[in-house]
């Protein structure tokens, strides 16, 4: 059967320096069924990932890249992504990193579930069957602490909102005013599911299995994670007036005024 996805979704890949895995992903997206698109959003890396994708463009047109003058950060790396697939009939919206810590062969369960109407999904670690291979202990406790503050602190449901594997319906990218997310890195996860949450989208999560990757080194510093909490604090600021707002609206319509 025709997955309903078909040649409708394109997978967002920010890179730099992957020249390891880049061709491997690339091949096995495009192996898919549902003839999925690739874009590679390479930030000029040094290791000549971005020439390596040009050669795989030339032999297939449902690969795409976008080059950038250097690292500008993964968040804007989404935005640029985002910019070129609503410029083109894509009606869905992918994005995972480049070093095989997202199995692609997770992407079709992400697709079906955006397919039947949920607006966002996540491919979760932290949903039943999710889990994680490679980290150490802290690193768990990092990522697991930083979920419950976002769940406790901004009222979002998404159990993993801090996970770069997701789909997003095309209407989620032209509602969400992306120019006024202000986070350009791994912050940028937490601030969109946020968002999304807040405009009343329907978000759903499919459990993944994240492998820690091994080759290649990793991308997240200690500034990325002080970033991170100072994210979750700034959109608490904004999160109050909004639960104020909507808890007076409720109070009204208790009252029948």
């Amino acid at each position: 059967m025709t997955a309903d996805w078909h040649g409708q979704a394109l997978v967002i890949v920010p890179t730099y320096n992957e020249k390891e895995s880049i061709t491997r992903l690339v091949g096995q997206i495009r192996g898919l069924a549902g003839d999925i698109h690739v874009l590679v959003v390479d930030d000029n890396s040094p290791d000549g990932t971005g020439g390596l994708v040009d050669g795989l463009a030339g032999a297939d047109t449902g690969i795409h890249v976008l080059h950038r003058a250097g690292k500008l950060g993964l968040g804007t790396a989404y935005k640029a992504g985002f910019a070129f697939g609503l410029a083109r009939p894509y009606q869905f919206l992918c994005t995972m990193d480049a070093d095989f810590s997202h199995s692609p062969e997770s992407l079709p369960a992400l697709l079906a579930k955006a397919s039947t109407g949920y607006d966002l999904v996540v491919g979760s670690r932290y949903v039943p069957g999710g889990g994680v291979e490679g980290w150490p202990t802290s690193r768990k406790i990092l990522s697991a602490g930083a979920n419950l503050l976002a769940h406790l602190l901004l009222g979002v449901s998404i159990r993993d909102c801090t996970a770069g594997f997701r789909c997003y319906q095309r209407h989620v990218l032209e509602a969400i005013d992306l120019d006024a997310i202000f986070s350009s890195g791994y912050s940028f996860l937490m601030e969109m599911a946020f968002y999304v949450q807040r405009a009343g989208f329907r978000c759903g999560e499919v459990p993944i299995t994240f492998v820690n990757r091994t080759e290649g080194s990793s991308k997240i510093s200690k500034t990325e994670i002080y970033k991170a909490f100072y994210t979750l604090l700034r959109l608490r600021t904004r999160a109050l007036p909004w639960e104020w707002a909507v808890g007076k609206l409720r109070r009204k319509e208790a009252i029948g005024e």
